[in-house]
């Protein structure tokens, strides 16, 4: 190809690669935003927690059982994230929670690795919710595994 065409090809290329990126892709804040608010790390504020889904992901495709469903493909501790839900306004808890295409002994294990929070198996039955010292809960859903966290809503200051 000649050197004069090399520069628009390049633009060209350049171009179609934006056109082809996905819409929704992951943002670099998400392990920080939704990852430390699934571990109880930081304060949970649903509205905020929409916001940053609906800004990052867009639009919420269900809302069902007292929460928003967001679909987005995403990481953390390096497991598969396939939907975050928030709660809406509609229960007494506030609450964020994950799915991932991991087992809840692996989840455990990449989160143990990557953030460092130990969690501990609650009870004695053959699937029993993984708890960590901060409230984060890691419970299975069929062959894959959910984390959450929830607390009651803060009462208004009289």
């Amino acid at each position: 190809m000649p050197a004069f065409k090399r520069p628009a090809a390049l633009a060209t290329l350049a171009a179609a690669s934006m056109l082809a990126a996905p819409a929704g892709a992951m943002p670099t804040t998400f392990g920080t935003v939704i990852g430390n608010a699934l571990l109880c790390r930081s304060h949970l504020d649903n509205r905020y927690f929409h916001d940053y889904l609906t800004t990052s992901f867009g639009p919420a495709y269900k809302r069902e059982g007292g929460a928003y469903w967001f679909k987005l493909e995403a990481t953390l501790w390096g497991a598969e994230v396939k939907e975050v839900m928030v709660s809406d306004d509609s229960n007494e808890l506030v609450f964020i929670a994950a799915r991932t295409e991991s087992t809840p002994q692996e989840l455990e294990a990449a989160i143990r690795a990557g953030a460092g929070v130990a969690f501990r198996p609650k009870g004695a039955s053959a699937f029993p919710l993984r708890v960590s010292n901060s409230g984060s809960t890691i419970a299975y859903m069929n062959d894959k595994s959910k984390i959450y966290c929830a607390k009651f809503k803060s009462q208004p200051v009289r």
